[in-house]
């Protein structure tokens, strides 16, 4: 069976699939694929990244891709928990991730990285309202949603790990970096690139 996953290195979404799959340890083929190219918008007509095809099955959005792989290979799993509350609290996360996150950290790194000015201190405002929030979060907790890993650290990680990249500082954040310092030593975890890596 086919497993493929298309995108890009630099992304934190393809990255977030990356890392989980490399912990689930599924083989797969990375094919490097941008946005909107036609290679995307024929599996994906709203042309986003990643795309993870698994047979017969064409997946689309990251964090949709993470819950098929914990349902799918690892369903026992604390990774998506079953409970209400830890369901809820990963499902925060997913939305954090798709919206503060998306629109703070994230953009301030991407137009940082693609030569955007205009975009960057509206996105470095919002980081500074979602980084304290998670650094209190993250007080009372070792990860997002509770005492063990789930898909709420894994959709989170990338974009707060290269936030400095943004020009978003982690300095004043001891938990959120204690935080990515327990992703890190994770089985089988796998390192966000560096945008320097890509001459960026």
């Amino acid at each position: 069976m086919a497993r493929r996953l298309y995108g890009i290195p630099l992304s934190g979404h393809v990255h977030r699939v990356r890392l989980f799959l490399s912990i689930l340890k599924l083989d797969y083929s990375f094919v490097e694929a941008l946005m909107q190219s036609s290679e995307v918008l024929k599996l994906n007509p709203l042309g986003q990244i990643p795309i993870l095809e698994d047979g017969d099955i064409i997946l689309t959005d990251s964090n949709a891709i993470l819950v098929y792989l914990a349902k799918t290979y690892a369903p026992d799993s604390p990774w998506l928990p079953e409970d209400a509350l830890g369901a809820a609290r990963v499902q925060k996360w997913f939305s954090i991730a798709a919206g503060e996150l998306r629109y703070g950290p994230a953009m301030a790194r991407a137009a940082t990285l693609w030569k955007h000015p205009d975009d960057i201190a509206p996105a470095q405002a919002k980081a500074a309202t979602l980084l304290p929030f998670m650094n209190d979060e993250l007080k009372q907790r070792p990860f997002l949603a509770g005492d063990m890993p789930t898909l709420a650290d894994l959709s989170c990680y990338a974009y707060i790990k290269r936030a400095p990249e943004g020009g978003v500082s982690l300095a004043p954040y001891s938990a959120v970096q204690q935080w990515l310092e327990r992703i890190e030593a994770l089985p089988d975890f796998i390192p966000m690139p560096e945008a320097s890596a890509f001459g960026l």
